[in-house]
């Protein structure tokens, strides 16, 4: 892939990162990328290993659950602020990449990781991609 591809893939990614809670999707970001749409899901895959909707949503997710953690926002106030416009959609990429639903995850206790420090949290609390998660208990 040549380098100029990578720059303008990276430029996208890192719009993502920004700007998750934004409207973004393939033409928006193949826009910024100053790539077509298919040759930019296409370029993304190939350089990062998965989907950009699915890279921009464990960014969503990642973001989620740190709200979720804090307490004071809804699971519906989380959804809608992390840029999502579906709860069914979000509790169930949600549930799909944590292991357990939105509402679960934000009643459970979160004290004991309140000591670790943030970049290690980043490392082991960021959601695991392409159903990895194990299921959890059904209620």
């Amino acid at each position: 892939m040549p380098l100029d591809d990578i720059v303008r893939l990276r430029r996208a990614r890192d719009t993502m990162d920004r700007d998750y809670a934004e409207p973004l999707d393939v033409p928006a970001l193949a826009r910024v990328a100053l790539m077509s749409p298919g040759h930019f899901s296409r370029s993304f895959r190939a350089a990062f290993g998965e989907t950009p909707y699915s890279y921009l949503m464990t960014r969503r997710i990642e973001r989620a659950k740190a709200l979720l953690r804090r307490g004071d926002l809804s699971v519906t106030e989380v959804c809608f602020a992390v840029g999502c416009t579906s709860l069914g959609s979000f509790s169930t990429r949600f549930t799909e990449l944590v292991g357990e639903s939105p509402s679960a995850y934000r009643a459970r206790d979160h004290e004991d990781g309140a000591a670790i420090p943030a970049c290690l949290a980043k490392m082991y609390l960021r959601p695991i991609r392409n159903g990895e998660a194990k299921p959890g208990p059904r209620s």
